[in-house]
């Protein structure tokens, strides 16, 4: 046996005893307590940086109990929609539905935007397959911008662009976008432009609405920190916005999402003090991931990409230290780290990256 072949053979036994030792990963991030049942030994509390979820919170001031004991009113919900119209530049709050968080939205627009085929720009947040797919619609990916504006004008085309994208940060301008969907419009097609995560980036295109061929999505949970109240928006030319208004029927989210909404969406201040900090600490996160000899990419404020040949070895070394990050079956070379909260957090990522040094050292 030559001593290459030996090598090799070392490096794929622990490989696959690294696989072995590797839990069962949910469909997105989160789900914290499930992960770490697999790791007792790990410093608790317990910190999640799976989520790309703004870590400062917005301070909400709690409705009344009284106010959760009756429906919400019409009223009230068509002041959310105002409010989320102003808040995301839109003319007209007609051209804005709302729904228990962007991810009903996704699950929703099988049913709002009749299709042969969803194209989708990718990697990307998985749940916009999953909800063509199990609507029976077939799904073609894409990782190349212009490769997807080829099937633009294929019949009965969705086109689907995450943007910043979740989970590289990879981000496109508004003018390419708006392009793209002019492009579909021509054909009776429509592009479908997430942005769960533009808040903190100012390039959005919900400001061309009413546009035959534009659907945005947008989250308020990630933005405000609020990922609880289950609350998103759909925005498009209102006959498509009506439509979903139409599936939802009455009361489309609680009253609790309705007193968040008005309240944080309108909250102009603190938006910009909430971008101000989170790009302050994406700084700071690129800095002691760079200490610790790995790179950072993407655009975004809220998580950064790590590329790396050790990922699974990283992960489960964070999970070790009681540090959940965004690992990707499939995808081995790569993860996802979102904001540490709090001092506490950020020494504890600090030392667990201090620990990965010495250990690759």
């Amino acid at each position: 046996m030559t001593e290459d072949t030996s090598s090799s053979r070392k490096e794929a036994s622990s490989r696959t005893e690294t696989r072995e030792q590797f839990p069962p990963l949910p469909a997105h991030g989160g789900q914290v307590k499930a992960i770490m049942r697999h790791f007792p030994e790990a410093q608790r509390p317990f910190i999640d940086l799976s989520t790309g979820v703004n870590p400062n919170a917005y301070p909400l001031t709690m409705p009344s109990p009284a106010s959760l004991t009756r429906l919400p009113e019409q009223d009230e919900e068509d002041d959310l929609r105002a409010a989320a119209a102003a808040a995301y530049g839109v003319s007209d709050p007609s051209m804005v539905a709302s729904g228990p968080g962007s991810q009903s939205l996704i699950s929703l627009l099988p049913r709002i935007l009749n299709a042969n085929r969803a194209y989708i720009l990718g990697p990307t947040y998985s749940g916009h397959e999953t909800a063509w797919l199990q609507a029976g619609v077939p799904v073609s990916k894409f990782s190349n911008f212009f490769g997807l504006e080829s099937q633009a004008s294929q019949p009965g085309a969705i086109c689907v662009v995450c943007n910043p994208n979740n989970p590289d940060g990879r981000s496109f301008s508004a003018e390419m976008l708006v392009a793209l969907a002019s492009r579909c419009a021509t054909y009776g097609n429509y592009l479908v432009v997430d942005e769960a995560f533009a808040d903190f980036e100012g390039e959005s295109v919900a400001n061309a609405l009413p546009h035959p061929g534009l659907v945005v999505l947008r989250s308020f949970g990630k933005t405000y920190g609020l990922p609880g109240v289950r609350l998103g928006f759909l925005i498009s030319a209102e006959p498509i916005a009506q439509r979903t208004r139409d599936m939802f029927g009455s009361w489309p989210v609680s009253g609790l999402a309705i007193a968040a909404g008005r309240q944080a969406l309108l909250d102009t201040d603190w938006l910009e003090r909430a971008r101000l900090t989170a790009r302050r600490a994406r700084a700071r996160l690129d800095g002691i991931l760079r200490n610790a000899g790995f790179d950072s990419k993407g655009d975004s404020s809220l998580f950064t990409l790590v590329e790396t040949e050790h990922a699974m070895k990283v992960w489960l070394h964070f999970c070790r230290q009681g540090i959940v990050t965004r690992f990707f079956d499939g995808r081995a070379n790569v993860l996802r780290v979102g904001l540490p909260d709090g001092d506490e957090a950020w020494a504890r990522l600090e030392h667990a990256l201090h620990l990965w040094r010495e250990h690759a050292a």
